[in-house]
């Protein structure tokens, strides 16, 4: 039997990298993983193939709506190659996931693959075409979560589809409609409706992205509908059922009309929930509560206390960065190190086109937090640099404390978002005032020059181009 300092159960985001900065302290360092290739749901049939497609219909987009603008002609029409484009996610994905296995190499940490459950608290076997046993001091449960669905929904996987299956799908699709207006839903509409396929999303709340600034929310909405999504808000989906190549949605609406929604597939796309089916928690005296979540304490230790839970398995926002903090964290726990997580200060993106970010306090919580602050908003269309790309949509809002100017949360939607947002981070990281990031200089012509100039407007409500 193999021993170790740490074993971790799932080669996630949050997994693989406690492991890599487990075997940086000196750690004896173990990875189980179920699957043949490391990376979890974000790289295999998340984040990274997701990407690859938005980026590849963005490609697609451009050129049959704005190259003619740019003064670049085609004599031929111009076509998808679906089959090639799904072919470059999947070489996508298998370069990143063996950059994985260098990684490990490269840090010595011991991989298996199977399927690891608790024997004990020290303990995991390690299931595959043999079975194995490992001993660890300190073991990570790092094992994820996987999509969610509706009680009433039976998820065929070929018509009635999660996420994983809508990013291997043989063909376009003439019709989707999307159960969910969140990030997953809307990213893999937006790529579909590029495509040409009819989008319609069905969301139970009264606006999509119901956890971001509500402001966002809106002008996400209204721009996606200028591209041709269509949205049913305040529905609540009663039944969905196929028959042959269709999916009828039976939905009702406010007034409490049942509404029914005819495509080819059907997305679901309700949420994700965590993922311990397998981990035999119970002989370990690990708690798990009535979500699915491993139950932790501040430092992520579970009612066993050499046993931690990282990542989308326990409380908070499911995000891969947000698992990697964690990883890093709990690694440097165990070494005997006092790192610390303030989770307020987690940026969250939507990788639509315009991009969606934000961190920090939304409007809606500082209202009912009856907190007092100041608003300042930048539209992108007054950046010189917008107009120079057509990518015009959007604005920055940042929100500071009415006596301190203290920056509490920082909006935006448009142009490189996803990237502009490492600014507010860094920032409140430092515990900026709005006037401080207003002094900041920024290139000209950039699409941050807008953070600037929101800065401007919450400071001292003197923004210089509009």
């Amino acid at each position: 039997m193999n021993n170790f300092d740490i074993a971790i159960i799932g080669s996630g985001p949050g997994g693989y990298v406690a492991a890599i900065r487990s075997a940086q302290l000196g750690m004896k360092t173990a990875l189980v993983e179920k699957y043949d290739s490391l990376g979890g749901t974000c790289l295999n049939v998340g984040c990274i193939p997701s990407k690859s497609l938005l980026d590849s219909s963005h490609h697609y987009e451009d050129a049959i709506k704005h190259f003619s603008e740019h003064g670049i002609e085609f004599d031929g029409k111009i076509k998808v190659n679906f089959k090639q484009m799904i072919d470059r996610k999947a070489e996508v994905v298998n370069q990143t996931t063996k950059g994985i296995n260098y990684l490990m190499k490269k840090n010595n940490v011991s991989v298996y693959n199977g399927i690891g459950s608790f024997i004990d608290s020290n303990h995991i076997k390690v299931t595959s075409d043999k079975e194995q046993t490992i001993k660890a001091k300190n073991i990570i449960i790092a094992t994820g979560s996987k999509p969610g669905t509706l009680p009433f929904i039976d998820v065929d996987k070929e018509r009635i589809i999660t996420s994983t299956e809508a990013l291997k799908l043989k063909e376009i699709p003439k019709h989707i409609v999307v159960i969910g207006g969140g990030v997953i839903g809307l990213e893999l509409g937006q790529v579909y409706r590029r495509l040409g396929a009819e989008i319609s999303v069905v969301e139970y709340a009264d606006r999509i992205t119901p956890a971001m600034d509500a402001s966002l929310s809106r002008e996400l909405m209204k721009v996606m509908k200028k591209q041709g999504v269509k949205f049913y808000l305040s529905h609540e989906v009663k039944k969905v059922e196929r028959k042959n190549k269709e999916v009828i949605i039976t939905a009702s609406n406010k007034t409490g009309e049942n509404i029914k929604f005819t495509g080819d597939y059907c997305l679901v796309s309700v949420g994700r929930k965590p993922y311990t089916d397998l981990l035999n928690t119970e002989a370990a005296g690990v708690k798990v509560d009535k979500l699915g979540r491993v139950e932790v304490n501040e430092h992520l230790q579970t009612s066993k206390s050499n046993i931690y839970a990282i990542g989308d398995v326990v409380r908070g926002v499911m995000l891969a960065h947000k698992a990697e903090e964690e990883g890093v964290m709990v690694a440097e726990l165990i070494a005997g190190q006092k790192p610390h997580i303030d989770y307020n200060l987690i940026p969250n993106v939507i990788y639509t086109w315009p991009e969606v970010a934000s961190v920090g306090k939304t409007e809606e919580q500082l209202k009912s937090e009856g907190k007092s602050y100041k608003s300042g908003q930048f539209p992108m269309r007054a950046l010189g640099r917008a107009r120079a790309s057509m990518d015009t949509e959007g604005f920055v809002k940042i929100l500071a404390d009415s006596e301190t100017d203290e920056v509490l949360g920082v909006h935006m939607i448009g142009a490189r978002a996803a990237d502009l947002i490492a600014e507010a981070v860094t920032a409140m990281e430092f515990r900026a005032s709005a006037e401080d990031i207003a002094r900041m200089s920024h290139s000209h012509p950039t699409y941050a020059e807008a953070i600037k100039e929101a800065a401007l407007a919450a400071s001292e409500n003197r923004p210089l181009h509009i």
